[in-house]
């Protein structure tokens, strides 16, 4: 399946970051957590974003952080190498999306959860 970076991770089950990363392993797809919170998200560790952790073989990162927070992740994340890059509501960022637009990769204004019960993940 397809291997997804989440971006924003988190151990709050209360959060839509820790909701799509169960529902991604429901639909059986390797999921990637990577955050600043220190924790495990269903039994995997979350990597520490600030160390800019190397991922192989992104399928797609799924953001969970604020537009005023990601410049900075910018060049890490496209470092990545994703196809596609889905801006959950809240993480619209035209910038962003252009310079992902550029890299080759698919940027996606879109919720994660949606499209994995509508089967168009």
């Amino acid at each position: 399946m397809k291997k997804t970076v989440i971006i924003g991770a988190t151990t709050n089950p209360s959060r839509y970051a820790y909701i799509a990363a169960g529902m991604l392993k429901e639909y059986d797809h390797e999921i990637v957590p990577v955050g600043i919170k220190k924790g495990t998200v269903y039994g995997i560790d979350i990597l520490p974003i600030d160390q800019h952790p190397i991922i192989k073989d992104v399928n797609t990162i799924t953001l969970y952080i604020g537009t005023r927070h990601q410049p900075m992740y910018y060049e890490y994340l496209l470092s990545l190498k994703p196809k596609r890059i889905i801006f959950n509501p809240g993480t619209e960022n035209s910038e962003f999306e252009k310079m992902v637009e550029e890299s080759g990769a698919e940027a996606l204004q879109a919720c994660t959860l949606v499209l994995l019960r509508s089967g168009q993940y």
